[in-house]
């Protein structure tokens, strides 16, 4: 199974995201504070990072633009704890670089399916058939090496952002609806906001160029036909 490490200042919340995990088969560790994480992710490259936004020292958001600005650590799936309920407090964090968000209380089984989807997403311990690169103009996408070239580029990608351009990219000009994006990104599993693919989709296209994506109002994206 997984290794996972957990960010976690409050002990009683640690130990039952601990508990959880370890019951379903995975490796995991315990830190309380934000340098203690980095440092224990660049030593110990977990496969999931379960990360509370409050943590002491280095807050949540910080780690976040820190491990997504080095390439060693860009692809991390990260999945973050806010108490702050607020829409425009979690798309913070996924403007930052989480791929994903649960809110304070959670309740322990929609957490771990959660971190089953991303685990899933970034093909933790399992074993796919092999997809094929796909490439459309300047974009090449290659799943087997999760990597994104842009002009023969490597573009660093979120395992969020990856799995939706990976989606736009297999179909250009076909237009997916948000609802579409949102269950290839989190399936069926919770809430989920769809203000969550617009700001996957802001990041692509500052990462990428801004006319690849096209906005289809009332409706969704599509990847732009090559002229």
């Amino acid at each position: 199974m997984a290794r996972i490490l957990v960010a976690e200042d409050d002990p009683k919340q640690a130990e039952l995201i601990r508990r959880y995990a370890v019951a379903e088969g995975h490796t995991v560790a315990v830190v309380g504070d934000g340098g203690a994480a980095l440092d224990a992710v660049r030593r110990d490259r977990p496969d999931l990072l379960v990360l509370d936004v409050m943590l002491p020292g280095v807050d949540g958001h910080d780690v976040t633009r820190l491990l997504r600005a080095d390439p060693g650590t860009a692809a991390l799936p990260i999945l973050m704890l806010t108490a702050r309920a607020g829409e425009d407090d979690l798309l913070l964090g996924l403007d930052v670089g989480a791929d994903d968000y649960v809110t304070k209380p959670y309740s322990p089984r929609e957490l771990m399916a959660r971190g089953r989807a991303l685990l899933r997403r970034h093909a933790v311990g399992e074993v796919e058939p092999v997809r094929p690169p796909l490439r459309v103009g300047d974009v090449e996408v290659v799943p087997a090496r999760h990597e994104v070239l842009h002009r023969g580029e490597r573009v660093e990608c979120t395992p969020g952002e990856f799995t939706l351009l990976e989606l736009l990219v297999s179909e250009p000009g076909r237009v997916f609806t948000r609802d579409q994006l949102l269950r290839r990104l989190h399936g069926a599993e919770g809430y989920v906001s769809p203000r969550t693919v617009d700001v996957h989709v802001a990041n692509l296209r500052k990462k990428l160029d801004p006319a690849l994506v096209r906005t289809v109002h009332g409706v969704g994206y599509a990847w732009a036909v090559p002229a």
